[in-house]
């Protein structure tokens, strides 16, 4: 059994209750695949990128095998601005709508959600877009100063590797959600001085865990969400905090994707 999601953005948490730790989050258009179900809560796997966690069952609509097929049917473009305004149709209202979502249309500018019709500015939404470094560091710096929120994926709140994951998918390219898994995804480059735009660093802590991840301007600068989402200096022994001139990231390895 499988579901969408169909609010902006749903939190996807370790346990079945509302004070456990928030995973990730759940964009709008996004489906998922239900595992296990309890009175108010479901367990669910991101058909996008395989993370599993718990939501709450209203959060989510239920899809048949018929409305699953006519989805199927529809196509798909992903919002590439950190906020679009979705209009209802029939009373004007906005639901805005987080980088990254998905949405299946029919006409331009134009979507069906259940039994309402929505409206939005097509320019900020895309059916493919190149993959190419500048459009990367292009859609990445939308999110500048953003703050760091712990399974965050809006520009809202957001962490590092949420960051990349959702700038990736506006260019089409599915990532995993951690930084731990998407090390293992692309191309090793062997030094920084070889890097180019939209390369990825990947940064370990003192036990060789890859704990972080930014996405590289070119072999000096990254941007990355520490704290907020920022941009900092790079050499081959880790980011270099623009505030301080202290290193605060040790680099690990350098993939590229694109």
């Amino acid at each position: 059994m499988n579901a969408i999601i169909t609010l902006p953005l749903v939190p996807l948490r370790e346990s079945d209750n509302e004070r456990s730790e928030l995973y990730s989050q759940l964009l709008f258009g996004e489906r998922v695949e239900i595992l296990e179900t309890r009175e108010r809560w479901l367990f669910v796997l991101n058909q996008n990128d395989n993370y599993r966690g718990w939501v709450d069952r209203k959060m989510v609509l239920i899809l048949s095998a018929t409305e699953e097929e006519s989805i199927d049917k529809t196509p798909k473009q992903i919002v590439q601005v950190p906020v679009l305004s979705f209009i209802n149709a029939a009373t004007t209202k906005n639901v805005y709508l987080p980088g990254g979502s998905i949405i299946r249309s029919e006409k331009p500018g134009e979507c069906i959600v259940g039994k309402d019709t929505y409206l939005f500015e097509s320019s900020q939404v895309a059916a493919q877009s190149d993959a190419t470094g500048p459009k990367l560091i292009e859609l990445a710096q939308q999110y500048l100063n953003a703050p760091y929120l712990w399974g965050g994926k809006s520009v809202m709140g957001i962490d590092c590797s949420g960051l990349v994951q959702v700038v990736f998918a506006m260019c089409g390219i599915q990532l995993d959600r951690d930084a731990s898994e998407q090390v293992d995804q692309g191309e090793t480059i062997d030094f920084l001085s070889e890097a180019i735009a939209g390369d990825l660093a990947f940064f370990e802590n003192s036990f060789g865990r890859i704990i972080h991840v930014g996405i590289l301007l070119n072999s000096q600068g990254i941007i990355h969400a520490s704290g907020w989402v920022k941009i900092d200096s790079i050499d081959s022994n880790g980011i270099i905090s623009s505030q301080t001139g202290e290193y605060t990231h040790k680099l690990r390895i350098i993939k590229r994707l694109i």
